[in-house]
């Protein structure tokens, strides 16, 4: 099976029932065992020796034991959704759960890493997929939103809640239902054609990102809804087009919502410039890509909450600290322009994290974002989203992944605590991998531990304390 890193030429199962402890993968140093979680989608690819499920960018392989008319009927059998937890973990309870962005997460022991079962969401809320970004409130409420196939081939959106553990330790996900939930929901120019999704995907085949649309003329909507009545605000804000992955803080302030995010400018969705083919090509090449693609920036946005019709063509943010602005429109739409919090030539600073038990949802200073040079990630960065400052961890021929946040215990300032991070080192000469360990405060290096064998860089993940 090869990996994003192209390093391991095969895996080695033990069984065709998978009931080994776990599957040894050799790389090139052969010094260490993975453990990889086992989802459905994982163990038959294995035993079937191909990709059996499609993914987000692969339709799956036909049966080469199947001849042309089998394959075809086999496709009117219905739509079969991927369960390959590889984007995120997150705790529900006492429980931690590996995800995607489909209807499935995993459940995994954080002590072994052993795989125990599998949950299919759409047994306790009416979803077809929900984000791999939930928020975790300090009592361990969950707060997500999915997605869910309506009428004349429309999509609904739906805020989804998962309540802290109580006395009697049942199972949270067993109380899983819609939630009152306050909400800032950006609705960016890239769709899903669900027409297609359905058609095309069940006759031809498809993968997700085939069922992607972007839509030159929308622009980008942003709607609010009220957490604790459920109340949705009736207020039309608009900007100009972006795609977004991650928001890094959303706080209020004096009868405004704050909104910090890492956004690609135009419509046009950048996973299209990501594809693996595109970026093994040599150096020169990568950078051609990027100077076509969507450039990135950090952006700050200012929802005004409370609106007055003789307000019109005025600019309503009244914040002594920002140069957001906020147009009541004659249509009755409010017209957003950003703060740039952030900007460099083709530099984008992504998977953001912030001191998130602390400031999740208050003010705050400090973002910590990973580096991307030309899609390329190559560094580490901490944001002043006050000042702007910057600071940098940098080092040849290393590409680090997303930082995470661990605050000193009983801190008193918000960047009091350390950043981790997983970093590959190919060159001659290096350990492969480690985990790198810096000083939150001026992304000086603290320790590293290294090891013999590549580990693959996360997309996202977390601290347990031992």
């Amino acid at each position: 099976e090869y990996n994003y890193y192209n390093t391991a030429p095969y895996v080695q199962e033990y069984n065709y029932y998978n009931t080994a402890p776990y599957v040894q993968e050799y790389n090139y140093y052969n010094t260490a065992p993975y453990r990889f979680i086992k989802t459905d989608a994982y163990v038959r690819a294995m035993t079937e020796k191909r990709i059996v499920i499609t993914e987000f960018g692969t339709f799956a392989y036909p049966d080469p034991c199947k001849n042309i008319f089998s394959r075809f009927f086999s496709y009117f059998k219905g739509i079969e959704v991927t369960d390959n937890a590889l984007v995120n973990i997150y705790p529900v309870g006492e429980d931690f759960y590996a995800c995607t962005e489909t209807n499935y997460i995993t459940k995994v022991d954080p002590e072994t890493l052993e795989t125990i079962k599998k949950v299919d969401l759409c047994k306790y809320v009416s979803i077809n997929g929900v984000t791999a970004h939930p928020h975790i409130e300090n009592d361990g409420t969950v707060y997500n939103i999915g997605n869910c196939f309506g009428k004349n081939f429309a999509i609904a959106y739906n805020v989804i809640k998962i309540p802290p553990l109580h006395a009697d330790k049942e199972d949270p996900i067993t109380n899983f239902g819609m939630s009152p939930n306050y909400l800032l929901f950006v609705e960016q120019p890239v769709k899903i054609n669900l027409f297609k999704f359905l058609s095309a995907w069940s006759i031809w085949g498809a993968n997700y990102m085939d069922c992607f649309e972007s839509h030159e003329t929308m622009g980008v909507w942003m709607h609010v809804a009220e957490k604790h009545t459920g109340e949705y605000l009736n207020i039309k804000y608009r900007t100009s087009a972006f795609n977004i992955f991650h928001h890094i803080n959303t706080y209020e302030d004096n009868g405004f919502l704050i909104a910090d995010v890492c956004c690609w400018k135009g419509f046009e969705f950048i996973y299209n410039y990501l594809y693996l083919a595109n970026l093994r090509e040599n150096w020169d090449e990568v950078k051609r890509l990027a100077e076509k693609a969507p450039q990135p920036e950090v952006r700050r946005y200012v929802l005004p909450l409370d609106i007055q019709k003789s307000d019109a063509g005025k600019n309503l943010v009244t914040l002594p600290y920002t140069t957001a602005t906020a147009t009541l429109r004659s249509d009755d739409t409010i017209w957003l322009e950003p703060e740039v919090l952030f900007s460099g030539p083709r530099q984008a600073f992504e998977f953001p994290q912030i001191n998130y038990k602390a400031y999740g949802g208050k003010d705050y200073k400090y973002a910590y974002g990973l580096g991307l040079n030309h899609f390329i990630p190559d560094r580490l960065m901490k944001l002043n989203v006050k000042s702007k400052e910057t600071w940098v961890w940098q080092e040849p021929n290393t590409y680090p992944s997303e930082p995470i946040f661990v605050p000193t215990p009983d801190a008193l300032e918000e960047d009091d605590g350390v950043i981790l991070s997983v970093a590959v080192s190919p060159a001659v000469g290096h350990k492969p991998s480690f985990l790198l360990i810096l000083d939150a405060k001026d992304m000086s290096e603290i320790a590293r531990a290294e090891v013999d064998t590549l580990i693959p860089v996360t997309f996202h993940g977390m601290f347990k304390k031992p």
